[in-house]
């Protein structure tokens, strides 16, 4: 999102690096299971969209499912919420909520990433999206609201929540500084043989956060996914400074919204559940590996690297299921066939901002532009044109 502006009160903060505020400015929180803010679109129908979406073409993970559609493995989502009575996704999750305000995804974000991970196979009826790992166990964990300061205690504690409900992945498309309860709570996660996907994070459009590197994309263990283009180039709005180890589409990416919609969305946080639906295949195929294996064979099989921020390169899925005994990595795959891009309905409101805190700061939602400092979901949207 270009150009937008952040809430009163909240402005300073949120451009300005990690800092604990003193007590909030007070705000009502919203009734349980009622959103403070609407949503930024209300999304597309089915039938609006195209009937190839390029993100899918690129990851080409249909060609693993003869081996492994994820079946058995767990994957959370610690996020906004899901809709979980979405045509895709109904049946699909299990969800749960740390921050007191129930299940719904006021934010549309977690539902989005939801989508990538884990849709429902409909494309016998007519729906292009699947998810990458349709068979897999999802767990959405709320842990982000919109338009209210929040807890900074939610993402640890959502973290260690979904730890404890067995999974075995964890996708979090967020960005922040590192600071000692989200690190914990990472660390709580990787003892009990988890693998934390993350986004690499958003630069601004002024680019005053690219310099730094975003967490938790950057502790140690962590398979941090880097956003493509659809030429297959990095995004300026990819993080080349986090410690990236994969690259994953990120760009016009179109899933699952609330409201039984469809919406696209530009973002590191749209790369991570890519890598997350593959983190879940190649458990699933070898059940036995550590969180450490998984991660590695993802990062060896990857489609080789091209510049800062690509880590090991593009995710190839099929390689990851199949490939044992890695050896050198491949070259770099050529880019695919360009395929239809959707654009934001007209009557998306631009410049919507979404508000909360995490670990003692003020944490914006914008789907837009990430900012650095801040734990956000680490999501874009594109103005209407």
């Amino acid at each position: 999102m270009r150009g937008a502006r952040l809430s009163a009160g909240v402005a300073a903060v949120a451009l300005g690096t990690l800092a604990v505020l003193p007590a909030p400015v007070a705000q009502a929180a919203p009734a349980k299971g009622k959103c403070q803010n609407p949503l930024e679109s209300t999304g597309y129908q089915k039938s609006a969209l195209p009937k190839q979406l390029w993100g899918q073409e690129r990851m080409n993970f249909t060609e693993a499912w003869e081996l492994s559609r994820g079946k058995g493995v767990k994957i959370a989502i610690v996020d906004s919420g899901v809709d979980v009575n979405h045509p895709q996704l109904r049946g699909r999750v299990a969800a749960y909520d740390v921050t007191g305000t129930g299940l719904t995804d006021c934010v549309g974000h977690g539902t989005h990433l939801a989508g990538i991970i884990g849709a429902k196979d409909l494309r016998g009826q007519g729906v292009p999206l699947v998810g990458v790992a349709p068979e897999a166990q999802l767990i959405s964990v709320k842990a982000a609201t919109g338009g209210q300061v929040g807890d900074p205690g939610w993402f640890p504690k959502a973290i260690r929540k979904a730890t404890d409900l067995g999974a075995k992945v964890i996708n979090l498309s967020v960005q922040s500084t590192d600071y000692a309860a989200l690190r914990a709570a990472v660390e709580y996660a990787q003892s009990r043989n988890v693998l934390i996907v993350a986004a690499a994070g958003n630069i601004r459009e002024d680019r005053s956060n690219s310099q730094r590197p975003a967490y938790p994309a950057s502790y140690p263990g962590v398979l941090a996914v880097g956003a493509l283009n659809q030429d297959g180039s990095l995004t300026t709005f990819s993080n080349r400074n986090s410690t990236v180890a994969v690259t994953a589409p990120g760009q016009q990416i179109v899933s699952t919204w609330p409201g039984g919609a469809y919406y696209v969305k530009d973002g590191t946080s749209q790369a991570a559940p890519f890598a997350a639906g593959a983190a879940a295949l190649v458990r699933a195929y070898h059940p036995r590996w550590t969180y450490q294996q998984v991660k590695q064979q993802i990062e060896r099989t990857a489609d080789g690297a091209t510049t800062q921020g690509t880590g090991s390169g593009v995710i190839n899925i099929q390689r990851a299921v199949t490939t044992v005994n890695v050896g050198k990595q491949a070259p770099v795959a050529s880019a695919p066939q360009k395929v239809a891009l959707m654009r934001p309905p007209k009557e998306d409101r631009v410049g919507k901002i979404l508000a909360f805190s995490i670990a003692g700061v003020t944490l914006v939602a914008a789907a837009g532009v990430g900012v650095g400092a801040l734990v956000i979901p680490a999501a874009r949207r594109r103005a209407a044109r």
